[in-house]
């Protein structure tokens, strides 16, 4: 290095809003023969892009199991653009402004088979349908451990904070574990902190995770049988400003009755649907007295709760019109002959739910809504037991079954049959498409893409779109970034090594270097510089005698949601 380039220790935790790892051989004795050179653009790190020239130059990058850190030289030092031997832009056009049709994430070739249990490391455990996606572990057990975190593990579903300031910066995690708790993953700096610690007020199986229209957290226990204390449903008030255990604010909600949560999702109205994960389990509807509430407390000062009801209930793994039958009254408390009281003074949900003959399904778990182009609403909810999804239109009042093991497979052309099995995680897409996460062991786990071509709420096939090899693990949490349409989390949860680990997956395809380079001799500005700064871009060093290129992984971020 010259002596004259100011050197500068710099620890980057992943993910960065944009990255490119270039494998390379270079001639410095400082570096392994496997090197990896970093160009990195943060707005938070380096400053607006079209000010400064960043060049990186790693004396390692450190990539193991349990270690999700960083470190290299920066080497800053502005140069005319007429002194850069190589430079290759990807320009990637992604921006939180992206239509549907950006997303790459539903453009692969279906899998025919799972991965073999344990064949990949579990910083890299996912084999995927399409070539151009590529993962990155941005957090881990270990990690935390090691930095003094508390962490119980069974790191389960994943949100995050969809609107106010910094809106996209943060994902929540639940640990579903006896002693459960809440994380936050701070996406801007790679610090993982625990929010909530391990049994607080008793949490056990923090299972459920969604984010409010209010700007709260929710989360709930996986844990109820009659006469239980828990069943409980947990806003989280300050979750993007809380900095740990000491001052979150955890509540317990208490108007909504007591069931094994899991799946949770809110409609425009801001409505709230709930399970009870249980065999003959129900699906519930909460209605605020106020739906626009700034608050939390507002929200659930008062409310009523239903059951869905098809064909005059009393049925199971119903499917046709249905009807929403309450469960109690219109402030939230029970109705007298009907709702069934616990010795603590809540409202048990599923008891309360056999009175009035709710239609029962088998362990339903995850949800999600989605609006299809008439304005309806479509709500999808996984039944592990049956192996099947179901769609609830919430506006025609219609429940079908969206996929089952007849569904047709994409890779084969035949129906699915027991390649498909326990679906319990469901994410959708800025496209609208529905995924499955399985809950099976390595190996098995798998995690399929249905397609509904004209959103009948039928599925016309489904396809293999990714698979866990993590021995002891179970895919958790799948979620789809709602500022960047090709970019994804998803969980490993309780692997038998006990690192439970959060993988960033990206879909933009590889570019065409060459047709990346922009043409010399072009009027108008430093074609460095000229690119708007809502697209990512990279720019692979300059004069260091670049003698292969084995690959790269990109990750970026638009300016409009984490700066």
């Amino acid at each position: 290095m010259q002596n004259n380039e100011a050197l500068s220790l710099r620890t980057f935790f992943a993910p960065m809003k944009i990255k490119v790892l270039l494998h390379l051989t270079t001639p410095w004795s400082a570096m392994h023969s496997n090197g990896v050179i970093v160009w990195s653009y943060s707005e938070g790190i380096f400053g607006p892009v079209n000010h400064l020239r960043t060049r990186l130059r790693a004396s390692a990058l450190f990539s193991c199991d349990g270690c999700s850190i960083m470190s290299f030289h920066a080497m800053f030092k502005q140069k005319n653009s007429s002194f850069i031997t190589v430079a290759v832009l990807l320009a990637m056009a992604t921006t939180a402004h992206a239509t549907v049709a950006d997303t790459h994430f539903a453009k692969f070739h279906a899998s025919p088979g799972s991965v073999a249990a344990g064949s990949l490391p579990e910083s890299s455990p996912f084999t995927f349908s399409s070539t151009s996606f590529s993962q990155v572990r941005i957090a881990d057990r270990m990690s935390q451990l090691r930095l003094g975190e508390p962490n119980s593990g069974g790191w389960d579903m994943i949100t995050a904070n969809e609107t106010g300031f910094d809106a996209g910066r943060y994902l929540f995690i639940p640990f579903e574990t006896l002693e459960a708790g809440v994380q936050r993953i701070d996406l801007k700096t790679g610090l993982t902190t625990t929010l909530v610690q391990p049994g607080t007020q008793g949490f056990t199986k923090g299972d459920a995770s969604r984010w409010t229209p209010w700007g709260g957290y929710l989360t709930a226990e996986e844990s109820w049988e009659k006469g239980s204390t828990k069943g409980r449903l947990f806003e989280l008030t300050n979750p993007t400003t809380a900095t740990g255990g000491g001052d979150s604010n955890f509540v317990h909600r208490s108007i909504v009755p007591r069931v094994a949560h899991e799946g949770l999702a809110f409609d425009r109205e801001n409505n709230l649907y709930f399970v009870d994960e249980f065999n003959g389990g129900s699906i519930y509807k909460y209605v605020p007295a106020q739906s626009t509430a700034p608050t939390g407390n507002e929200y659930f000062s008062a409310g009523q709760t239903f059951v869905l009801q098809i064909n005059g209930g009393d049925n199971a793994n119903a499917v046709g019109s249905f009807i929403w039958i309450p469960i109690t009254d219109t402030a939230g408390g029970p109705i007298d002959g009907v709702s069934v009281m616990n010795a603590d003074g809540s409202i048990d949900g599923r008891e309360t739910a056999k009175m009035v003959k709710g239609t029962g399904y088998q362990r339903p778990e995850d949800m999600e809504i989605k609006t299809l182009t008439n304005g309806d609403e479509m709500l999808f909810v996984a039944t592990t037991a049956t192996h099947q999804v179901y769609s609830i239109n919430l506006d025609s009042n219609q429940v079908k079954l969206f996929v089952n093991r007849d569904t047709v497979d994409k890779s084969t052309g035949v129906s699915v049959g027991t390649a498909l099995a326990n679906p319990d995680n469901l994410a959708i897409d800025a496209a609208g498409n529905i995924y499955i996460v399985e809950d099976q062991p390595a190996g098995m786990a798998d995690i399929w893409f249905a397609r509904d071509a004209d959103n009948d709420g039928v599925a016309d096939s489904v396809a293999r779109w990714a698979s866990l090899s993590t021995v002891g693990a179970e895919a958790t949490g799948l979620y789809f970034d709602k500022f960047d349409n090709n970019v994804a989390y998803v969980n490993v949860q309780h692997p038998d090594s006990l690192v439970d680990s959060t993988i960033m997956i990206s879909a933009i395809p590889e570019p065409n270097l060459a047709s990346a380079i922009p043409e010399s001799g072009l009027p108008g500005p430093d074609p460095i510089f000229a690119m708007p700064e809502s697209n990512a871009l990279s720019v692979l060093l300059s004069g260091m005698g670049l003698m292969g290129l084995m690959g790269f992984i990109v990750l970026r971020r638009s300016v409009n949601s984490i700066s």
